[in-house]
């Protein structure tokens, strides 16, 4: 997977988690954050089972009840978010993640891969402490 394809879940875990981060310990609901990021809830929902999976979000249940962080804002980053919800990443000088080119040079130019790798970094450094 790469950086340059960023699925409408990766953008709704990141854009969710920042909220979350943001307001605590101000517990969230689906509902409200779908509201917020005028988002459909039933897929909001299922990003929060694979962030809840991931151990980065825990649910209270209650009249007081949402999400909140189950980590350390300061220990999630952009680019953790976005693996949960893609895959695992990793650097490459070809933007499209292949091993193997039929050409010597890639036809795209060497500015597709410097652009996914400093997305990459860029990632990295974000986290969610950002947002506090």
């Amino acid at each position: 997977m790469n950086l340059l394809n960023m699925s409408e879940g990766a953008y709704l875990a990141m854009h969710s988690l920042a909220l979350i981060a943001g307001r605590q310990p101000e517990r969230l609901t689906v509902k409200h954050l779908a509201q917020e990021l005028d988002a459909s809830q039933a897929h909001l929902a299922k990003v929060f089972q694979k962030l809840s999976k991931a151990g980065l979000v825990k649910s209270v249940r209650g009249p007081a009840g949402g999400f909140i962080l189950d980590k350390d804002p300061e220990g999630i980053s952009f680019l953790d978010i976005y693996e949960i919800m893609e895959g695992k990443v990793e650097k490459s000088d070809c933007p499209l993640g292949k091993g193997h080119c039929a050409f010597d040079d890639c036809i795209l130019g060497d500015d597709f891969s410097r652009i996914s790798n400093d997305l990459y970094d860029t990632y990295s450094k974000i986290n969610l402490s950002n947002f506090n």
